[in-house]
């Protein structure tokens, strides 16, 4: 699986230091930006390449995930929701994460830089990771509304 990561000034650290244990735990990770901590940067561009990548990436077959972290997460969920074919959502426990993943099949997780530690990140990215989408299919039903209306949205502009 490939994991595309990014964040913004709030969550570079971050960042940095989940790169370096994804990688470690054998994980192909492609880092999406900010490539350097600028304190004055936009999570918007972070959000939309990780989330095209992703998109790309599961349109072709192939099994990624993507990770945005940003001061709130909440910025990221809001961009990286905008690009077709993305399901991304907010992180804060076990519960939710495993919730996000098996009725939801959410494909992109986003952290807080600021109310989330390395550690309690670690423990939900592996969660996240290890909760395969149920296939019920009142799930299945769910998520192709939400992809006619991203369709819809697409053809409306």
């Amino acid at each position: 699986m490939t994991i595309y990561l990014g964040a913004d000034h709030g969550g570079f650290m971050l960042k940095e230091q989940l790169k370096t244990w994804l990688t470690a735990s054998g994980h192909q990770v492609v880092d999406c930006g900010a490539p350097t901590l600028a304190t004055d940067d936009d999570y918007p561009q972070y959000a939309a390449a990780t989330a095209r990548a992703v998109a790309v990436e599961l349109a072709a077959g192939r099994s990624a995930a993507g990770f945005l972290l940003c001061k709130s997460g909440s910025g990221m969920v809001i961009a990286a929701n905008k690009i077709p074919g993305t399901r991304a959502v907010e992180l804060f426990d076990e519960k939710t994460t495993r919730h996000a993943r098996m009725d939801n099949d959410a494909n992109i997780g986003c952290f807080s830089g600021s109310w989330q530690s390395l550690d309690e990140i670690k423990v939900l990215i592996a969660v996240f990771l290890a909760t395969p989408f149920s296939q019920a299919e009142r799930h299945q039903r769910r998520i192709h509304q939400i992809a006619i209306l991203e369709s819809e949205s697409v053809t409306q502009k």
